[in-house]
């Protein structure tokens, strides 16, 4: 009898283990764990040797939506501002199809509406602790063989330059604004960085001859906790020799996985948009 009785204890324990393996792999959809909160979230008050760091907080959020949904973008972008953004020169940000627009973290939730109906999905996510007037870079695409890129640079013409193997990247530099405890200057622009040394290195804070900035492309602002600013492309172009073409098109596709049709998931070519979120200064 005992022996049947540890047996019967061990197959129920064995049961409830299943029960709760099966329920921990049954991920909510992304949309559902992607909440307002979720977008300020930082790990900004960590300390070292019990002071705490001073920086200037950001989490950029990476998305994907298939390419055939781009009309949703349509929508989008009257839903943010273009008031507070200066651009170093907006013919030549307009001519390598970037767009941008400013918001609030209130303004999200209409937006995460509209791109969840496009089948949008995040794929990634970068804490930055950027010291006070200093930066980082978020790697976009990488260049594994030398290629030709098109790209319009500050004298409003169409240039064509040969890279080497290497990345293409947003740089991200923020500086506190004398007198405001609660606002900082925020620089982005488009940077390639060569392959050195026969690996792709981590991304430096530190500048290097050998980066190459696409400054003409590049816009700034002021920023608060709360606010953010949307990155994405005008208009969808599946060549990947442009500009706009590597920092927004994905012609190879991602899975997407529709909830409300419950289709398997296919590959699709994507198109990706930025979010930057400033989530705190300390």
């Amino acid at each position: 009898m005992l022996m049947i009785r540890i047996f019967q204890i061990a197959i129920l324990s064995g049961l409830a283990l299943a029960l709760t393996g099966c329920r921990s792999e049954a991920e909510e959809p992304i949309w559902e764990r992607v909440k307002i909160t979720d977008l300020v979230s930082s790990d900004g008050n960590e300390q070292v040797n019990g002071q705490q760091l001073q920086t200037i907080n950001f989490n950029v959020h990476i998305y994907e939506i298939p390419s055939d949904n781009i009309g949703t973008l349509e929508e989008i972008w009257p839903l943010v501002y273009s008031e507070p953004l200066q651009f170093n020169n907006f013919e030549a940000f307009s001519g390598n199809s970037f767009l941008v627009g400013f918001g609030q973290i209130p303004m999200w939730r209409r937006i995460a509406d509209l791109l969840r109906s496009a089948d949008g999905m995040q794929v990634g996510r970068v804490s930055l602790l950027l010291p006070d007037g200093r930066f980082n870079d978020i790697s976009v695409a990488v260049l594994k063989k030398e290629k030709s890129i098109f790209y319009f640079s500050e004298k409003r013409s169409m240039n064509k330059a040969k890279f080497e193997p290497g990345q293409f990247g947003l740089r991200i530099r923020a500086e506190k604004i004398a007198g405001s405890r609660d606002a900082c200057a925020v620089n982005v622009l488009p940077i390639y960085s060569p392959l050195r040394r026969g690996f792709l290195p981590p991304l430096s804070r530190r500048e290097n001859q050998e980066d190459i900035l696409f400054a003409a492309t590049g816009f700034s602002l002021k920023m608060s906790p709360g606010d953010f600013v949307l990155v994405g492309p005008e208009k969808y172009n599946d060549s990947l020799t442009t500009l706009g073409g590597l920092f927004f098109s994905k012609p190879e596709g991602s899975l997407f996985f529709s909830e409300f049709e419950r289709k398997m998931p296919e590959h699709k070519p994507a198109l990706r948009l930025f979010l930057l979120v400033c989530t705190g200064i300390n």
